[in-house]
């Protein structure tokens, strides 16, 4: 018998697939016979984490809770944590991610970013990077580590005050972005500013990063009310909505997306639509965090383009992006007799809408997956090829991934860095900061449990 064709899939939901009747020199690399080649997709926010959550001790908790378990990041080479990270995500099919970096040493931020970019480029993967910019409530909402005071001892707040984060100037943070820019960004990289929430931000750091996205047409990428704390806090700072905020001092345009939007209202996803702001779901993470999930079905209704990323905490633990676009696609398809969200919705996640969120041009990056392998067990011979994908594509089944005409992954394998040595040398590296590690999640555990006391008595906003 002849051997299955390759296949192209163009624009997945826009088109149908069809034989690739004499392959480039690029898909014959990357594909062959039995293959289906399509636009490799885009993980729109992610944290690198090249030792996982789990791994380090912070399983999944309520966000807020869970947040401090941050604290138990092991000190590793950033570069490594990075190539592990991305080498993941290439081994899978992803051809480029959103990274919001999560600095060991702020005053070390523009030489962590040149090594994570370096990571990048060494996989061979596109890279958004959104430098973290932070000055405001840490620990708690509605008044910082002092909130936290009622719920420790003496001898506890005496040991763990001291330890509460310092934030640098407003106008070293965007210093910082600019010489990261000016070191790392071109046609691989995208630098943007990156407010991890408005929760954590001043108003003045987040009138600051408006003008400064204006000035130099760099984009932002923002957490935007994940989880219900967040909602009942940020409703209390700013009466007038967070997101109404936000566009008074012209935060919202094209060149923001904001990942999450758990708690967005109707209203708030038309401003948001009309601004021509990207959201990015997450919705593993977010069923994880027990932040609920996001009003996808509505935002899409109200022309929100809706980007997909896996916050380096897939449903799987394994940053399967195929995986996350099936979970997506089945929680918000609806329950009525017609399917909610389009075929061509559901891969624009992934794709276009994916590429504008992390600055990367379209339709340059391929991956090939084994339909052949997917559809061994077919009866029919015309079962469309994006339903398959949707029905039960893994990234055990991925081919080959090629990213700006560079060959990243051949014949189910990472042809560009040993995934294998790296994460060895990773691990060895975290292990060896237990010590400290040992004595940090004792206070954790103590910071994790005032910060779960206080939510639980009702406080999300400031007193007096």
């Amino acid at each position: 018998m002849p051997a299955d064709p390759a296949l192209m899939l163009a624009r997945p939901g826009h088109g149908p697939a069809t034989i690739i009747p004499a392959p480039t020199d690029e898909q014959a690399a990357i594909g062959g016979p039995g293959t289906l080649i399509l636009p490799a997709p885009i993980n729109a926010h992610d944290h690198g984490y090249g030792i996982r959550t789990l791994d380090f001790g912070a399983p999944d908790d309520a966000l807020e809770p869970w947040v401090m378990g941050m604290r138990l990041r092991p000190r590793t080479d950033p570069y490594l944590e990075a190539l592990v990270g991305f080498a993941r995500l290439a081994s899978a099919g992803v051809s480029g991610t959103m990274h919001c970096h999560n600095s060991h040493n702020a005053d070390r931020l523009v030489d962590e970013a040149e090594q994570v970019c370096k990571a990048a480029g060494d996989v061979g993967i596109r890279l958004a990077l959104s430098c973290p910019l932070l000055d405001f409530d840490p620990w708690a909402y509605g008044g910082g580590p002092e909130r936290l005071q009622p719920y420790l001892t003496p001898a506890q707040w005496d040991h763990l005050a001291p330890l509460a984060p310092r934030y640098r100037p407003i106008a070293e943070q965007l210093a910082a972005v600019q010489a990261v820019a000016e070191r790392c960004a071109g046609p691989m990289v995208d630098v943007q500013l990156g407010p991890i929430g408005p929760q954590w931000c001043s108003n003045a750091l987040l009138e600051a990063i408006a003008a400064s996205s204006a000035d130099n047409n760099r984009r932002i990428h923002m957490h935007l009310l994940e989880s219900p704390r967040q909602r009942a806090w940020l409703d209390q700072r700013f009466p007038q909505g967070i997101v109404r905020y936000l566009d008074e001092i012209g935060f919202l345009s094209p060149l923001l997306a904001v990942a999450h939007g758990v708690q967005l209202t109707q209203a708030e996803l038309e401003l948001l639509a009309e601004r021509g702001v990207q959201l990015v779901s997450n919705p593993s993470a977010n069923l994880r965090l027990r932040s609920g999930i996001a009003p996808i079905s509505a935002a899409i209704a109200a022309g929100v383009k809706v980007a997909l990323g896996l916050d380096g905490t897939g449903l799987d633990d394994d940053q399967d992006l195929w995986r996350e676009l099936r979970l997506f696609h089945l929680l918000h398809d609806g329950c009525g007799l017609a399917p909610e969200l389009s075929q061509a919705a559901l891969f624009d996640t992934v794709t276009s809408v994916g590429a504008q969120v992390i600055g990367a041009p379209v339709g340059q990056d391929f991956v090939a997956i084994d339909y052949a392998a997917l559809m061994a067990d077919a009866v029919f011979e015309d079962t469309d090829a994006v339903t398959a994908i949707l029905t039960r594509m893994t990234a055990h089944q991925v081919r080959g991934l090629s990213v700006a005409g560079r060959i990243v992954v051949a014949d189910g394998r990472l042809q560009t860095v040993d995934f294998a040595a790296a994460r060895a040398e990773l691990l060895a590296q975290a292990r060896q900061d237990r010590p400290r590690l040992l004595i940090e999640r004792d206070n954790v555990a103590i910071l994790s449990d005032a910060v779960r006391r206080y939510y639980a008595e009702g406080n999300t906003g400031p007193t007096g």
